[in-house]
This record gives structure tokens, C-alpha cells and sequence, in this order.
């Protein structure tokens, strides 16, 4: 066998550029391109390899772990599961900013490649600057912590290592049931040893992701309890998106007669024309799906894990004869709450489930209420976030306000706050595809990030994105990255006056203000952020807007822009859209007001018609 002497990380970087997968007809890099913040752990082999292949696979400096990691995300995200960022970081603290990121892309069943540096192999040096040692166990390094947000972890502690590594990193990552991210610590000596490796280990290797097909008794048992409904819906989350299942969703829901809802990840798999989508539905979602699913005798969740913010802590339904069918390619989200399993592409499954329903519909009158509710909700909401006059808008002013003048293609990303719940009600997509935001670990500051990602992925639409000033404020780097990469970005700040959503919270669970709000903070001198000059700072073009009105015009201007755009606006801190699902949140048991009193009475209200898991 022919072999090839080269360093350790030479061999890896040669490896994942062999590496292609065909997307629409075409064979691309399953590896687009790696982001890097390099120090002493990283910097001088893995470093040095990348900047020798650069012209093959792409470099692009990150300006905080976290961040870059998020972008890949969101670039992974935007393109379906179909290509895998890289992010490499040094030895310590750079590593372990990545962990958040990983947990992110693990919430989210999205795929990163995570090269963190680690220390010698060697064990000569150590304790090497930026070591964490464990006393009694001194293979323990601080990138231990990555095991419990890793679908696949390996520390390679010989070259040859990567041979068997490398592979199995890669079928994780592209494996719909498993998808979630990879890493691979690489010790720093190791980086830098030598090693003959075979030269088939570099020989180009096309990949295609799988599709699993059920079994074709649990799709008979499926077909089954659908068929004995009379209340039927659908809830659609992102695993249609990642299948690209949005064709077979509107064709089965069509010719079964059966209303679409949609978690927050799976917003986008239908467009608000379409005449069998109704709206998201949980804690985040219209009053129109969750009236709905409070009488509904059977909900079909399709590439969903069924999270609290879905379910309204499993209040929302409440029908005694309600059973639950789940479509999923992962078995342990497919059997949750006593649902009748199809393990299953969403796309095939729908296929093969639409065949043996035959030509069976759910009852008209259960569609009519369906449209009934749709139009109800979208009254109050047309009304909420319509044109205002009122001197401090709402967050739903704002969002109604950009949703009017943005284009069909315009493509919205938020994430963490209460920015998100006026997003998932106000913006339904004029156009498949165009909302991604991040709500599977609700990650403050994955807002910019991870919309440089998305845009990166869909250079010819525009990306944009709103944040709060707290998220703002956490992470806001990626403005500057956004500007020397030209990747235009428009971003709406959202200026409330601290974590507001969050002090909503504390003041119905019987709280006081306290920290939230930036005016009750403890400081002893309270000072605003001017985000306009910040943004300036950056290199992006900013404005700070009063009204709505204003509001509407910069965003014109921002869409003229040849650059990041960045519009401001102090929005109201205490006014929000309903909501109509109970969301379960810790609250005391033994209060010491009325307000304590009266929250633990609600918690217990809602507890008491939870639908009880197994």
C-alpha cells in the first residue's frame, strides 16, 4: 500500500477536503470552510496546515470561540444538514467558549466539526499554560466538557489516530437520527507529529445523506389512528426542513383534509398562503393552533422532539381520547409521551403514509374551524402590530412594522428573548424557508452569528436580524465580521432597557424587579447604550429611529445599503402579544406576598391538567 508522510495536521485538513456531497445534482465540498481563532494551542500546526490549503477549503477568522461556532451553525442550519462548518480554537478558555456552541448545535440536531487544541499527549510539559488539571485523573482535561454536547468526542493522542476518528466523526454528523456535532480534540504535540498514512485515506469520497424508510407496520398502525380521528392535526418541526419534506407536508395535508400547525424550528416549511397552514403552536405560538390542539383527538408531530415550548408543557391537550403519532428518524424522540412510533424520513414517511390512507379525509367542520380560528387570530394580530403613533412602540410594532416593507425572499433570524414570541407571530413567511431562528437552546447571542452563518449560506437574500439589547450587548462582534467578509446583514435593535422578557417572567412569578431591568440593576450609574455609534464603530452603517414611521423608512434605506445596516429603536419594555398555552416555570411553593400566591395557584392549575409522560 502507497503512503504519504505528513504531519498530523496536514493529513486531517488533506482528509475533510476529499470529503463532497451532491446537492441538487451537484457535487460540492461536504467542508465549505473552517473558522479560526489560533493561540499557542492551535496556531502552529493546525494553523500553519490551513493556511497551506487555504485555496482548497476557506479560512475565516472568528472574533470570539462562541460566535464563529454559532456561524457554522447557522450556516449548517440555512443549508439543510447538507455542509459542515469548521471552528478550531486554541488550548483553554478558546475551548471551552466553543461549549455553549456545541450545546446549541446538539439542542438543534445540527451538525459542527469542533477541532478545540488540547494539551501534550506527551504529559513532559505539563502542566502547560492554560491546563486544567484533574488531580486523579490526568487524562481529564477541561475538553472533558465537550462529552456531554458531543454526538461524537475523540482525543487524538497519536497521528494515526484520525484514520479510524475522522470517519466515524463524519457518518455521525450526516446520519439524520444521530446528526448533532463532532469533536475531535487534538492534543498539541500530536498536531505536529508525522505519520505514513495510507494514500487511499485521501482519495475523494462523495457522500449522500440517507433516507430511512419505515417500517411498514408501524406505518399501518400510524394510518390506523389517523384514521379513527375525527380532530386531527399535524405539527411540523424542523426535521421537514432538514428532510426538504415541505412539498409532501402541503401535498398530505391537502388531500387528508388536515390543518397544519409548526413548532418555531419548523416555521418555514409552508408559506402563509398555503391554505392548510394555521400557525405555530405552543408557549410562542398563535391563539388560532393552540385552540386547536386543546381539542384536537390526534396530533401527527413530524421532525419534532416535542419540547415544552411545543407542548405547553404538555397542557395543550386536553381532548380525553387525544393520542399522539410521531414521524421522526431518531427513535428516541419518535417514541416520546406513548406516541405511536414511525421511525422515518419525514418525506418518505408522508409518502408511504399517504398511500395507505388511501383517499381518507378528516371531517370538513374540524378544517372550516380551522380557517375560523386562523382568521380570528390574524385579526388581533393585524391589529397589534400595525402602523402606531404611541410614543415608545412594542417589540410587535417593530416586527409588524419591517414584516410589511420586507421582500418574499427576506429571510428573518432571531433567537433568544421575547423578541422571538412577537417574530413567530407576527412574521409568517411569504416564501418557504425564511425564518431560522435558533429556539432549541434559545442561545442569547446566537442572533448575529448565526445570521452571518445563514447569510453566507443564501448570499443573494437578505438576512434580517433581531436582537434585543441584552443579546446585543453579549455578542455583538459578528457586526465587524459581517463587514469585512461583505456579508450584509440588517439588523434591528430593540432597545427595551435590559432582559424585559425575563423581568415579565419575575414579575408573574410574584417577584420584584430586580437586575432585569437595567433600572432596577444595582447600578449606581445608569447608562444607556448609544448602539448607533457602536454599530459605526464597527463599520456598518447605523441609524437610531423614534418611531414607527421612521422605523420603516431606514429599513428602505438599509435594504439600499452595499453594507451591514444597523437600525435602533427603544421599544416598549412591558407590553407583548397574548399568550395562550401555559409554559411550566419553577415557582415557590411557600410565597411571602399575595403576587407569590397568586403565581403558585396558576402553576398549579397548569400542573394539574398536564398531560402525564412516561
Amino acid at each position: 500500500m502507497k503512503t504519504q508522510k505528513l504531519t498530523c495536521s496536514h493529513a486531517l485538513f488533506k482528509y475533510l477536503i476529499a470529503q463532497k456531497i451532491i446537492i441538487n445534482g451537484n457535487k460540492l465540498p461536504l467542508f465549505p470552510g473552517a473558522f479560526g481563532i489560533y493561540g499557542h494551542g492551535n496556531v502552529a500546526c493546525l494553523g500553519q496546515a490551513m493556511e497551506e490549503f487555504k485555496d482548497q477549503l476557506p479560512g475565516y477568522r472568528g472574533h470570539h470561540e462562541q460566535n464563529m461556532a454559532l456561524t457554522g451553525i447557522g450556516y449548517s442550519r440555512a443549508m439543510r444538514r447538507k455542509q459542515i462548518f469548521i471552528a478550531t480554537s486554541s488550548v483553554g478558555p478558546g475551548a471551552t467558549n466553543m461549549v455553549t456552541a456545541a450545546a446549541v448545535a446538539l439542542s438543534n440536531r445540527l451538525p459542527i466539526l469542533l477541532l478545540p487544541g488540547d494539551t501534550f499527549a506527551s504529559r513532559f510539559p505539563d502542566p502547560v499554560l492554560q491546563q486544567v488539571e484533574n488531580f486523579n485523573s490526568p487524562t481529564t482535561t477541561q475538553n472533558d466538557a465537550f462529552k456531554s454536547v458531543s454526538k461524537y468526542f475523540d482525543r487524538i493522542t497519536r497521528p494515526e489516530q484520525i484514520l479510524s476518528s475522522l470517519p466515524q466523526a463524519i457518518q455521525v454528523m450526516l446520519d439524520p437520527a444521530e446528526c448533532g456535532p463532532a469533536t475531535i480534540s487534538m492534543s498539541q504535540d500530536v498536531q505536529g507529529e508525522a505519520y505514513d498514512y495510507p494514500e487511499v485515506f485521501f482519495e475523494e469520497k462523495v457522500h449522500e445523506i440517507r433516507r430511512i424508510h419505515p417500517d411498514p407496520r408501524q406505518v399501518e398502525r400510524v394510518a390506523k389512528e389517523i384514521i379513527q380521528s375525527k380532530q386531527p392535526i399535524i405539527i411540523s418541526g424542523g426535521g421537514v426542513l432538514y428532510s426538504e419534506a415541505e412539498n409532501e407536508l402541503s401535498d398530505f395535508a391537502k388531500k387528508h383534509n388536515i390543518p397544519v400547525t409548526s413548532t418555531v424550528m419548523g416555521i418555514g416549511c409552508m408559506d402563509k398562503d398555503d391554505p392548510y397552514y394555521i400557525s405555530a403552536i405552543g408557549c410562542l405560538g398563535d391563539g388560532s393552533s393552540n385552540s386547536l390542539s386543546k381539542d384536537t383527538d390526534l396530533a401527527l408531530a413530524i421532525g419534532t422532539k416535542l419540547s415544552d415550548f411545543t407542548t405547553g408543557s404538555w397542557t395543550n391537550f386536553q381532548n380525553d381520547n387525544f393520542r399522539l403519532a410521531s414521524i421522526n428518524t431518531s427513535r428516541f424522540d419518535s417514541n416520546k409521551h406513548r406516541a405511536s412510533p414511525m421511525i422515518s424520513d419525514a418525506k418518505i414517511g408522508l409518502q408511504e403514509l399517504s398511500k395507505v390512507l388511501g383517499d381518507w379525509k378528516a371531517p370538513e367542520q374540524w378544517y372550516v374551524r380551522a380557517l375560523k380560528e386562523k382568521k380570528e387570530w390574524e385579526t388581533y394580530i393585524e391589529k397589534q402590530s400595525g402602523p402606531t403613533n404611541q410614543e415608545i412602540p412594542s417589540y410587535a410594532h417593530a416586527v409588524g412594522a419591517v414584516y410589511r416593507k420586507a421582500d418574499k425572499s427576506d429571510i428573518v433570524v432571531t433567537a433568544a428573548g421575547g423578541l422571538v414570541g412577537e417574530t413567530v407571530q407576527i412574521w409568517k413567511p411569504k416564501q418557504r424557508n425564511t425564518f431560522e431562528t435558533e429556539w432549541g437552546f434559545s442561545c442569547m447571542g446566537y442572533e448575529i452569528s448565526g445570521a452571518l452563518g445563514i447569510k453566507m449560506a443564501k448570499p443573494n437574500q437578505d438576512v434580517i436580524v433581531f436582537v434585543g439589547d441584552g443579546s446585543y450587548l453579549l455578542h455583538n462582534s459578528d457586526i465587524y465580521s459581517s463587514v469585512i467578509y461583505n456579508k450584509k446583514l440588517i439588523i434591528v435593535v430593540c432597545d427595551n432597557g435590559g432582559h424585559m422578557v425575563i423581568n415579565r417572567l419575575q414579575l408573574a412569578k410574584g417577584g420584584k424587579e430586580y437586575l432585569c431591568n437595567l433600572r432596577a440593576a444595582n447600578a449606581s450609574q445608569l447608562q444607556f447604550v448609544d448602539f448607533e455609534a457602536h454599530a459605526k464603530s464597527m463599520g456598518a452603517n447605523a441609524e437610531t429611529v423614534k418611531s414607527i414611521t421612521d422605523l420603516e423608512a431606514a429599513f428602505e434605506r438599509a435594504k439600499k445599503s452595499d453594507k451591514t445596516y444597523v437600525i435602533s429603536i427603544e421599544t416598549h419594555g412591558y407590553e407583548w402579544l397574548d399568550g395562550t398555552a401555559y409554559w411550566e416555570s419553577p415557582t415557590l411553593e411557600i410565597g411571602n406576598s399575595d403576587a407569590n400566591k397568586k403565581a403558585f395557584q396558576e402553576h398549579m392549575d397548569g400542573k394539574n391538567i398536564q398531560r402525564k409522560g412516561v
